[in-house]
């Protein structure tokens, strides 16, 4: 189905306001690919805040001439191509279609033509090491692991020392000796004294002459000695 010329006009208008806000522009020579596949890759861009534009080589061309006063070979636009445009970060996008030429390693129908990165034009050898560099959500989530990882391996330290004094009843980690046990002071049981264990002391009554008289002197009997009983 023939483009007309309005048509043609609104998308080359769609394709400068595209190219013009992107961080980077990168572009792909397709070959068979299908609408799902096509719509797959979109998707997949569209979480990074980026396109995927298939347009005629010279819609291409004019846009950049008009947005960048860039001239465009053809010799750069081999085969079907489409335009990646990145816009919150420059590789995150690249980045994306990357994974997807990957997936379809063993039957290409991604390749990397060229890219317009950091204001130059780049090969399509240097826009695949462009493409290999993690994005900027990537790195930042490896600063923040790497700055994590010591704070959680010292309070790792600190679970493990704090279970080891426990179990080994230290004072603190550094000690050889067992922490000292609080001292349980356990009074004796005071025993019930009873009553009739108590011993009464008596106050000594004094003896007078009246009552020594009334105290009777006992005398041993003196034993009779019978005189048959004698030896002669």
């Amino acid at each position: 189905m023939a483009v007309t010329k309005a048509q043609k006009v609104s998308i080359l208008e769609n394709l400068k306001e595209s190219i013009k806000n992107a961080k980077s522009i990168s572009f792909t020579t397709n070959n068979w690919l299908t609408v799902e596949e096509i719509t797959n890759l979109r998707k997949s861009l569209r979480e990074v805040n980026s396109t995927f534009t298939l347009a005629k080589k010279t819609l291409i061309k004019i846009a950049f001439k008009e947005v960048y006063n860039v001239e465009i070979d053809d010799s750069i636009l081999p085969g079907q191509i489409a335009v990646v445009c990145s816009n919150d970060d420059a590789v995150s996008a690249m980045g994306k279609v990357n994974e997807f030429i990957k997936e379809f390693k063993k039957d290409p129908k991604v390749v990397w033509a060229w890219s317009y990165f950091e204001w130059e034009i780049k090969n399509a050898e240097d826009t695949k090491v462009i493409a290999s560099i993690p994005s900027r959500e990537t790195l930042l989530g490896r600063l923040v692991w790497s700055m994590q990882s010591p704070i959680a391996g010292l309070a790792r330290f600190f679970d493990a020392a704090a279970k080891k004094l426990t179990e080994e009843g230290k004072a603190n980690l550094w000690s050889s000796a067992p922490a000292k046990k609080a001292e349980v002071k356990v009074e004796a049981p005071v025993e019930e004294v009873k009553a009739e264990e108590v011993a009464v002391v008596e106050t000594p009554v004094e003896v007078t002459p009246e009552v020594k008289e009334e105290v009777a002197v006992v005398e041993t009997p003196t034993e009779e000695v019978k005189t048959e009983e004698k030896t002669a």
